[in-house]
């Protein structure tokens, strides 16, 4: 048997005999159609874990930057080296806040922004595990589907447009359609690359215990390249953001890509400064439920 710090992958049949062991990289848990329980233990390591940052210096060290920016900002504004209307100062980008939020217009684009982005990194992710997982697992889908989906991958995202605004018109739909294309891609390219990467050996030893194509993939390669797909989902969720732009401009009349392009068009640069802020505030937020999802599926399959 090998030792607590051996890197090893080991099958236990309910008899109790150990079968074989390879380099691995997940732990799997499988009960076998036949009653018989298995379990896959992979990467196993000692159980002395290495102590992280203590949770102060995370809170402080990741404030720190954004301290002295806006401390930065601050003092430059309130020189009156630049004029206020290349850059505001805090106070005038509070008061737009309060201008805004009064009116609900605020609350509204805030609302209706979120709404799109996150709808269209569902279904945009749904694709993109959908297409990762076939070209990742078959090489006839590689060969099929790998030239098309690059080749559009290397579209931009304003190339789409016009071709949106011809065929799906100015409403709520088309804004859609847009950022889920963004989203697509990033979970397609890191999933597919991944799926190619498991162990082989990890493969062939849940094929061993009778594990069906997707079980295999459910219970054995997804858990072994989940830090990948979260990182492809965090890279999906980011490209929604940017997108969201873009999609914005698809006779929106709401939205923050709305009052972003809306304040540039009209000299109000409080407002366009209060927008960007808004944009990446919101992009932390949603970016921190990637990272639930992160440690919910660690907890299930780590």
């Amino acid at each position: 048997m090998p030792s607590s710090t051996d890197s090893r992958q080991v099958a236990v049949s309910s008899e109790g005999t150990a079968t074989t062991a390879y380099p691995a990289s997940a732990p799997v848990s499988y009960t076998h159609p036949g009653g018989s329980a298995a379990v896959i233990v992979v990467g196993a390591t000692s159980p002395r874990r290495e102590r992280g940052p203590k949770r102060w210096w995370v809170i402080v060290g990741g404030a720190l930057i954004p301290v002295a920016l806006f401390t930065i900002w601050w003092v430059v504004s309130n020189s009156g080296a630049i004029p206020s209307y290349r850059l505001p100062s805090p106070q005038q980008v509070w008061q737009a806040a309060i201008d805004l939020a009064a009116s609900g217009q605020l609350y509204r684009d805030v609302a209706i922004s979120t709404q799109r982005v996150l709808t269209g990194f569902l279904l945009g992710s749904l694709i993109g595990l959908i297409l990762g997982s076939l070209v990742g697992l078959s090489r006839n889908a590689s060969i099929l589907l790998s030239p098309t989906i690059g080749a559009l991958r290397a579209v931009p995202s304003l190339a789409w447009v016009p071709l949106l605004l011809l065929y799906l018109g100015i409403g709520e739909v088309p804004k859609v359609v847009l950022i889920t294309i963004g989203a697509t891609f990033p979970v397609f390219t890191t999933l597919s690359i991944a799926l190619r990467h498991v162990d082989p050996h990890l493969v062939e030893l849940g094929r061993a215990f009778g594990l069906g194509r997707l079980n295999l993939l459910a219970t054995v390669q997804m858990p072994a390249v989940l830090p990948a797909l979260v990182s492809g989902l965090r890279l999906a969720l980011a490209q929604s953001w940017l997108f969201l732009v873009a999609a914005e401009l698809l006779g929106a009349s709401m939205g923050l890509g709305f009052l972003l392009s809306d304040s540039s068009n009209n000299g109000r640069t409080d407002r366009l400064f209060l927008a960007i802020i808004l944009l990446a505030i919101l992009g932390k937020l949603t970016d921190s439920l990637v990272g639930l999802f992160e440690r919910w599926a660690n907890r299930r399959w780590g």
